[in-house]
């Protein structure tokens, strides 16, 4: 053992467990809830406004049609009924969000419309790929307590996964210490 094994860790293993401390006060003052309120209500928003540039008034716009005709070609659905159903869903599945009501399977619906989308336009991957990140979380941990899902005892929220800091003991005195590690016994 060296002099060198039993001084201060260096100033390296210092900053790495502050970024450590800062992320566990981070990680206990943003509750889950939170997060999934907010992913909710963003891809929520989303997709209603996309829903709403699908319809003239009650009806699906010809425009709407056209497009899943001419640029979306979708294969294997009729562009009139791909039309309505994506103005369907792109109302329902965002109303079911908000009021956290059947939070996962709207989630994911709406994360299989995303896949469909990208496949579409595979150019804006970067953009489907944040609605991809929101909607698996959704899926993945439920509404949350903010939700109806929750209110009408119908799902259980997925406990959020402990934060437990990295453990470093490269250098530490306490692993220079212990037998057969850092002496090269």
């Amino acid at each position: 053992m060296t002099p060198h094994d039993l001084t201060a860790p260096a100033p390296r293993a210092t900053l790495a467990s502050r970024w450590q401390s800062a992320c566990a006060r981070l990680a206990r003052a943003v509750p889950d809830d939170l997060l999934a309120a907010g992913a909710r209500l963003a891809i929520a928003a989303i997709f209603f406004q996309s829903g709403q540039t699908k319809l003239e008034g009650w009806r699906v716009s010809d425009g709407a049609i056209a497009l899943f005709a001419d640029e979306y070609r979708l294969p294997l659905l009729d562009p009139v009924i791909a039309a309505h159903l994506a103005a369907g869903a792109e109302h329902l599945f965002p109303l079911l969000l908000v009021l956290g009501l059947a939070t996962r399977p709207a989630a994911l619906a709406l994360l299989g419309m995303t896949a469909v989308i990208a496949w579409v336009y595979p150019l804006a991957w970067p953009t489907h790929l944040g609605w991809a990140v929101l909607l698996a979380f959704l899926v993945g941990r439920g509404a949350g307590r903010w939700s109806l899902d929750r209110w009408l005892g119908r799902t259980q929220a997925a406990p959020a996964p402990a934060f437990r800091p990295a453990r470093t003991v490269r250098g530490s005195a306490r692993a220079a210490a212990r037998p057969g590690r850092g002496t090269g016994a």
